[in-house]
Parts: structure tokens; sequence; C-alpha cells
């Protein structure tokens, strides 16, 4: 393996401190920050663009800003005849094709659907899904889901029950291509399913074939059918109430005709279809918004559902036949009561195991701003994706990469490490390249504010990344690790002796052969804001690119606050270097980061930054114990890679390339602290 990709092998742990609590251990009280922030993976995805989508509009004009888009694709798949061609929903409602970068519409659903097409108001509305039986190839069949209001909410009866205020209804209708090898549809069509929803959001979400289902499977041909809560499952126990379709995963057969319309059946292995009272269509249950469901292709070939929350906390499920993932009773790990004011997530009750809730593999929560309105929307959104199997990327394989849509952020946990009554997966952040250089979704559709990120995979596993900001389409065609360049071959170990250190106030420090010890704190000097003591290594030359290796000690009394010590690298003068500040405090601008001191005050450089809640990575030093750390820099790249006590996963990372190349250093601000086992290995300029 390339020392280049080496370090994505890594496994990932599992987070410990995600077992579900003991009730009696927590007071009921709402939780504040139910989980810890998706740390850095030190994982990048190399993008390259393959498509962008024609513009589109909603009709009429929404109000909604959120629905004024570049255009609305929102999913990418591979028809399944062996042609290789990719199809592209757009929920303005087109259907497009993509052959070997030529694209073309294959469909115009909202033509065809007339006036009643539905898009302008609601952020699942229009045409939301489309998915190609297995067996298009020989039958021409695919179906799509897409919403209707107006006319069709008097003239138009739903199959299933429905409310009786419903502003919006749910179709699922199959088409039948005349000749499946063209590329523009001409043939029938047929309406298979429909229900009514109380609102404008969270109705039909994904529709989609098992497809590591064999022809021999009782699975096989049988459609899913992500349908969310209508919205009022934060009011009410819909989710929960097996006689209606809303809030569950329903799952139907289009060939049978046993179904209450008889234009579809229900297959005899769903779980309630012998149980009185309860819809035979119903696969699992307890659902506020199944946005996106996938089937991991390898292992046991698990169903994983990405579910957007309401107010605290989004998931991902393994999704088992007549599961009950807990909604509305359940968010998350926690409960949920309705009407509460704090719109938050509680302890769970001491008798929670009698309900049977089914709870996530992997999740990550909102981290809301203090100023924020308790039950205001939160601006999160979890989009499932897929577990990857391909081969062109052996670094991201038996990962689940998923992500934030609004944010643009993607997301990654071992599918090994998602298993039901474990402790949760961790969530790591991955990172985006294009080009080699490192980016962000934000800047790729140069949008501040929503990059409304999606998925796709092709029929070899490999994924894509879809934005309606900008209506493009990219293929994950690479993956890196930060910070991984060559170091050189220039070495320098130990260096304790006094004859090889220059410190700034010399009295301050001791000496000791082995270790390098800041004895008495340093105090502020004249100039730009910058570490009040630190010593730099004479011995060996400077360095370009450099990783370093040591173990330092906070000497500083843990009761008080403000503590640290730094990493100096980069160095050039007193005015001019950089520095890893290693602290028991995250929540202040100086602490816990990567800084550069350019002539001017200590500027923070780090990604995990959160200027708007006040917040970094998690804090590195919180103890009086000897910690290990390693710190990466890149000449070329600018990347920068702060690493803790053998960890895989960098605590801080930083891009900055005002000081190609420097000497090093340790210090602190005004703590007393120590450094041993110190070992430079980079490439000497001289």
């Amino acid at each position: 393996m390339s020392r280049r990709l080496s370090c994505l092998a890594a496994t990932t742990f599992v987070i410990s401190a995600l077992f579900v609590p003991v009730a009696s251990a927590q007071p009921d009280a709402p939780i504040a920050d139910p989980l810890p922030t998706p740390g850095a993976s030190g994982v990048g995805l190399e993008l390259t663009e393959v498509a962008q989508l024609p513009e589109s509009k909603p009709v009429p004009p929404p109000t909604d800003s959120r629905l004024r888009r570049y255009n609305r694709i929102n999913y990418l798949g591979e028809v399944p005849d062996g042609s290789g061609r990719l199809f592209v929903p757009d929920m303005n409602g087109k259907l497009y094709l993509l052959d070997n970068g030529v694209q073309h519409a294959f469909l115009d659903l909202g033509a065809a659907v007339g006036p009643d097409f539905h898009t302008h108001r609601g952020l699942g509305s229009g045409f939301g899904f489309a998915a190609f039986h297995p067996n298009f190839k020989r039958n021409g069949k695919f179906y799509t889901v897409h919403t209707e209001a107006g006319a069709a909410l008097t003239s138009k009866k739903p199959d299933l029950p429905s409310p009786q205020d419903m502003v919006v209804q749910g179709v699922i209708t199959e088409w039948t291509a005349s000749d499946p090898r063209s590329d523009v549809f001409s043939g029938t069509r047929r309406e298979i399913l429909r229900v009514g929803y109380a609102s404008f959001i969270h109705g039909f979400q994904e529709i989609g074939f098992n497809p590591t289902a064999r022809w021999w499977d009782e699975d096989f041909g049988l459609l899913y059918v992500a349908s969310g809560d209508g919205g009022i499952g934060v009011s009410s126990t819909v989710p929960q109430d097996l006689a209606l379709p809303q809030g569950k995963i329903l799952r139907i057969d289009p060939a049978g005709r046993n179904g209450v319309n008889g234009r579809y059946g229900i297959p005899r292995s769903n779980p309630f279809g012998s149980r009185p009272g309860a819809l035979g269509e119903i696969y699992a249950y307890g659902m506020r918004d199944p946005y996106r469901f996938s089937w991991d292709s390898g292992g046991s070939h698990k169903m994983f559902l990405g579910h957007i929350g309401e107010k605290a906390v989004d998931s991902v499920y393994e999704v088992r036949k007549g599961a009950n993932l807990g909604w509305s009773e359940r968010e998350g790990l926690w409960e949920f009561r309705r009407g509460d004011p704090s719109c938050g997530v509680f302890p769970l009750p001491a008798d929670d195991a009698k309900y049977g809730f089914t709870y996530p593999v992997t999740a990550f929560d909102h981290n809301r701003l203090a100023s924020a309105k308790p039950c205001a929307d939160s601006g999160n959104a979890l989009m499932g994706g897929f577990v990857y199997r391909g081969w062109k990327i052996p670094a991201l394989r038996g990962k689940y990469i998923y992500g934030e849509g609004v944010k643009g952020l993607i997301y990654y946990a071992e599918e090994r490490e998602m298993r039901l009554g474990r402790p949760m997966a961790a969530t790591r952040e991955m990172m985006v390249y294009v080009n080699g250089r490192l980016t962000t979704l934000k800047a790729l559709v140069n949008d501040p504010n929503r990059v409304d990120l999606r998925f796709g995979q092709d029929a070899a596993g490999e994924l894509y990344v879809l934005a309606k900001a900008n209506g493009k389409v990219w293929k994950v065609t690479g993956a890196r690790a930060f910070a991984s360049c060559p170091y050189g071959h220039d070495f320098v170990a130990g260096g304790g002796a006094a004859r090889w250190w220059e410190p700034v106030t010399p009295e301050l420090w001791q000496f000791t052969g082995r270790e390098v010890v800041l004895a008495r704190p340093g105090v502020a000097r004249p100039g730009p804001r910058r570490p009040f003591e630190y010593a730099v290594l004479k011995k060996g030359p400077a360095f370009g690119s450099v990783q370093i290796d040591a173990s330092v000690r906070l000497d500083t009394p843990v009761p008080e606050s403000n503590r640290d010590v730094i990493i100096v690298f980069g160095y050039r003068s007193d005015t001019e270097f950089y520095y890893a500040h290693l602290s028991s405090d995250n929540k202040i601008y100086p602490h816990n980061g990567i800084f550069v001191v350019n002539n001017a005050d200590r500027l923070r450089l780090d990604h995990q930054w959160d200027a708007a809640r006040s917040v970094g990575g998690p804090p590195a030093v919180s103890d009086t114990a000897w910690h290990r750390v390693r710190v990466r820099h890149c000449a070329d790249s600018g990347e920068i890679a702060v690493y803790l006590d053998g960890s895989p996963f960098p605590l801080m990372t930083a891009v900055d390339r005002t000081f190609p190349s420097g000497r090093v250093g340790f210090g602190s601000f005004d703590n007393i602290g120590r450094m041993r086992d110190l070992r430079v290995h980079g490439e000497g300029v001289r």
C-alpha cells in the first residue's frame, strides 16, 4: 500500500460514550448537546465533474427561497440494462439520462401529469424519485413518485387511509417503455398507488428495488416506498399507527393485484399482513422523514436508512422487517416528548426495553446555536448514502458514505461498526479535493448558504455527488490522505541538551538531556499577540515538509484555567511562525487550534473552529499525563495536521502556505510543561 493511502486503511473506532445511558443516571431534563461533533477523518474524496444538468424552476415561482435553485436534481442511478446509462431525476419535472457524457431528457413527467403536478411548495414536492425494475431490459418498466395538488385533491381518491384535510397527494406510477433501449420514453403508464398527506413536507420520498435480490429471492421485484409522516408526527402518533401508511416504509409488488385498488400486490412475507387492523403494505414503521435508503452490496446485504430528525438528531438505521424506529416517541437514542416547549430530547425511561424500538447505528446532532429559538428549524438534513463496495478506490471499501445536505458536508462510518444493539459507530467528516486541491462543496457550488447535497451510485458501486445549488454531478474518482506528502530523508532525534535550543528567556528553562522543560511560565512581550515563551531547536536544518513527533506534558495543575503547551513549526523569526496550540479548553478563539503569526496577532487557521458556536476540536490535553503529539506540515500544499496519542484521525487540520519552511520548537503562553522523545523527520532546507 502506498504511503499516501496507508493511513486511510486505519480502523475506525467506536465512541464508547454512545452507549444508551442508564435512565436513572441522568436528570429528567432536555439534553442540550446529545452527540459530539463528527471529528476529522483525514480522508479526502477526489471529485471529478461529469455533468451539469439543465437549469429548471418550479411552476409557479415559489415563495420559499429554498426551492429557488439552479435545478432540483436529487439522485443518480444506473439503468439496469447493461448500457451504462445513468439516470438523474429533477424534482421540477424531468428525468435525464447520461450516456457516456451525453445528456438528454428521457421523460417530462411534469408535462405528462399536467396541471395537478405540484412543485412550488414543500421541499419534497415535484418529481421525487425514479426506480427502474431490475428486469427493465426485458420488460421496459420503471417507476416514479411525484406530488399532486389542485383539482386532484377533490377529483382523485387516495388508495390508503389519508387525512381529510390533506393538502397534497403522493403518487406512484408505473411506466412501460415500448423500446427500453430508446433515449426518449415512448410507451404507456398506469397509476399504482396514491396517498394523501396533511402538509407539503414529508410525503413519498425514495422508492426502490433491492439490488442485492436475485430472481429466486422473495425480495426480487418488490418495490420499497419511503413514506414520511406528512409533517404531523411532531404532534401526533401517526408514525406509530399501523393502520396508516404515513411515517412508514411500505413494500409492495407492482406485478400483484391483491392490494386495495387491484393495481399492486401485498407480499405474503410482509410482517403485518395478518395483524388485524394493520396495513399489509407496511414493512417497517416509526419514521419522520425516511429520505434515503440503500442496501449494502457486501456482507449480509443490510438495508440502511438515512432519517432526517425533528429538532435534535439525524440518524442512520439498519432497517429490518417489522422494525419500529421509534418516531414519534423517540428521536435517535433519546425520548421525544410531543408538546414539550424545549423541542429537545430526553433520557430514555427506565422501562424503555419493553417497547422494542430499533435505535440508530450512527448519527449526528444539530449543534444548535445558543441564540436560536428552541423550536426553530435547525437547517440540518441527513442525506443517506451508500456502503462503498466498489473496486476502484480500495481505501473507501466498507465505509458508509453519507452527509449533511444543507451545508454540503460529507461523512462516513465504518459498516463493520454499524451494528444493532451496540454502541453507535463513530461518524467522521471527509474532505473534498478537485484537481488535487482541497476545497469544499460550498466553494464548488459558489453558495455559502445551501449546497443541497445528494448522492448517487452506479452499477459498479462507484459513488457520485450532486448539488441542487449549481446542478452539477461529480464522480468520486479517488481518495487521499490529508497532509500525506513525502517528508524527505533528513532526521533529528533527541535534542534534549541545552546547546541545541534557543529559548526566548533562557532562565525559564531546564534541559535534562531527555526532557525539555519550561519550568516557569513566560510573560507577554511587546509586538503581535503570540505565545509568550518557547524554545527553538537549533540542531539540524530548518525543514520544509516535516513530521514532528514528541511526547508533551502540561505541568500546570488541572484546576487552573487556560492551560496550554504549543508545538512550533515553520519558524522564521520571533514574529513569523506556525504553532499548534494544545489546550484543555476549546471554547475560545485562542485555544486548541492551529495558528500562524505573520508580523501580526496570531490568526487561527484550523478547519475545526466553529466561530458561530465558539467551539473548536475536542480539548487536546485535559490532565497532567504524557501525551504523544504528531504534527505534519506539507510545504507545497500547505496542509497541516495535528494528531494525538496515536490516533489515525487528525485532531486539527488546516491549509496555509505562508511559511513553506522553518525550524521547530516547543513552549506555552503562560503555563509550564515539558517535552521528551522528540523526533523530526523531513526535508532539510539549508
